[in-house]
């Protein structure tokens, strides 16, 4: 049996170590905002945080995250997380939203880390986290517009 604490609520999961993180958030937890996409940690929709640090939980092992605080799509939450989704709905970011729950816990680890990103900063934080819309356009906008709403 694995200890985890997912969105600041402690679960005993059991499953065998070696498990994706992704798999049992889903799976057992129910909680299905972040996706499966590529299951090689190459496009982004499962991200989730890691003692606050963006990770890829298709491919991490539920071992490796034992004792560390993990926050899913659902359990987003803040100052910052409430300006990006504000920005997403004004700029109608998402099309299909798929990749969506990634691109928003991407966004608010960018704007936790850089308060005003460049462009620069936010396609390299952007990186990696696929939209097959392509509408990323509208994400450097939204994340951009909720920069300015934090300075605000």
């Amino acid at each position: 049996m694995t200890k985890l604490s997912i969105n600041g609520r402690e679960v005993d999961v059991r499953a065998d170590p070696d498990t994706p993180l992704l798999w049992v958030v889903r799976d057992e937890l129910g909680l299905t905002g972040a996706k499966f996409g590529c299951g090689q940690a190459l496009c982004g929709a499962c991200t989730m945080y890691a003692d606050g640090t963006p990770i890829r939980a298709c491919v991490t092992p539920i071992e490796s995250v034992a004792g560390q605080a993990i926050t899913t799509p659902e359990g987003l939450q803040g100052r910052i997380a409430e300006a990006v989704r504000a920005a997403w709905q004004k700029h109608d970011v998402a099309q299909c939203g798929y990749c969506q729950p990634g691109q928003i816990m991407a966004a608010v680890a960018l704007l936790n880390g850089k308060p005003a990103p460049t462009d620069t900063d936010i396609d390299e934080a952007m990186t990696g986290n696929i939209c097959r819309c392509a509408t990323y356009g509208r994400i450097r906008t939204a994340i951009k517009t909720a920069s300015e709403t934090l300075k605000g």
